[in-house]
């Protein structure tokens, strides 16, 4: 993936997260080793008030892996300064027992190789959308992740 300032917005936010969730959930492999090449190694998102450094960043895998879903990403708008991004989306999300959509506001920090160093997100869930359009974040995608290795590399 290209650097932050290299790209627009809107693909850039749409190809990480793509990225990341097609490589989580293709590959049974170390979790740690996909999150690194998304993130580094002091990275910290905090969600809705709820703070996840890397360990608790491995941790969330094992429930997505074990669910299994399909989604998409539907950005909305997305705005960036430097390293810095603010991005507007939905994220649609369908496993074995439900769909639901999240409307969520991010605000990240990308070092100059893509990878995720900062986030602050505020979500809502919205009631789902049987169709629309949107981004597979399931699908296989065929792009290098951030820090350029190949994907399960």
């Amino acid at each position: 993936m290209r650097s932050l300032n290299a790209s627009d917005p809107k693909q850039f936010i749409a190809d990480f997260f793509t990225s990341y969730m097609g490589e989580l959930l293709r590959s049974d492999g170390d979790p740690a080793l996909i999150v690194d090449r998304y993130h580094t190694p002091d990275v910290v998102q905090i969600a809705d008030g709820h703070r996840m450094d890397r360990d608790k960043l491995i941790a969330h895998t094992r429930p997505v892996r074990k669910n299994r879903p399909s989604g998409r990403l539907e950005v909305h708008e997305a705005l960036a300064d430097g390293d810095r991004i603010a991005a507007h989306y939905t994220l649609h999300v369908r496993d074995r027992k439900r769909a639901l959509a999240v409307e969520v506001y991010f605000f990240g920090q990308f070092t100059p190789d893509g990878r995720m160093r900062r986030a602050k997100m505020l979500t809502r869930t919205i009631p789902a959308a049987r169709d629309g359009v949107g981004v597979d974040v399931a699908a296989e995608n065929g792009r290098p992740a951030p820090d350029g290795r190949e994907a399960g590399a």
